[in-house]
């Protein structure tokens, strides 16, 4: 078995964490600038993050979350945007290719042209595209995490709006998840909830 089968293999969605466990910010860096490597649509990248540790603030998401009490005990609590203005930045994020001479000036035309057409006025489209792309980089964070010895837990028990109030977040920003981050306060593996056998969600045509 590989290592990332095993680390696939043992990942958790953990639901209570060790209080008081610190992680330290270039240890978050790190795994971060793994995460940005995670497939996006147009390579637009649509993924914002705020990485929550401050124990007030903590506690606003946390009211935000119901009472949910894995956000008091996590090392930090993490907020996964989407963004539905990512599109906007496609000029940018292409022009170095084209200066590289890795895309044509009419192949880069075209690119631009492409996303425009699919995002502009489309706030529908958007909002899909900030939800989807945000939730491909947010998994492989989570398995960057554990790879890193951190466990997580994705969460999706909010109140979208009481976290943007909370946060000041201007209204392009999507909020996707919550993840909660630290150390399993469990002391055993549990086992592992009903997984269908393939040929119950997978057709082979």
């Amino acid at each position: 078995m590989s290592a990332f089968s095993e680390l696939v293999q043992s990942r958790r969605s953990a639901n209570n964490f060790v209080e008081g466990v610190k992680i330290p910010q270039s240890e978050l860096e790190e795994m971060f600038s793994l995460a940005r490597l995670a497939p996006s649509a147009f390579n637009l990248q649509h993924t914002h993050y705020k990485v929550i540790s401050d124990d007030t603030v903590k506690e606003e998401i946390r009211n935000a979350a119901y009472g949910q009490y894995k956000i008091h005990t996590a090392s930090a609590v993490i907020v996964v945007l989407g963004d539905k203005n990512a599109y906007l930045q496609a000029p940018e994020i292409y022009s170095g290719l084209k200066l590289l001479g890795a895309i044509s000036e009419e192949a880069y035309d075209q690119t631009i042209q492409a996303i425009n057409g699919s995002y502009t006025g489309n706030d529908a489209f958007q909002r899909d595209e900030a939800i989807r792309n945000a939730s491909l980089s947010a998994m492989q964070f989570m398995l960057i995490a554990k790879d890193k010895g951190w466990d997580t837990c994705p969460m999706i028990g909010f109140d979208p709006d009481a976290v943007k109030a909370s946060l000041g977040l201007a209204d392009h920003l999507v909020p996707v998840m919550l993840i909660t981050i630290g150390k399993d306060n469990q002391q055993k593996i549990r086992p592992r909830g009903y997984r269908k056998p393939v040929n119950e969600f997978v057709e082979f045509i």
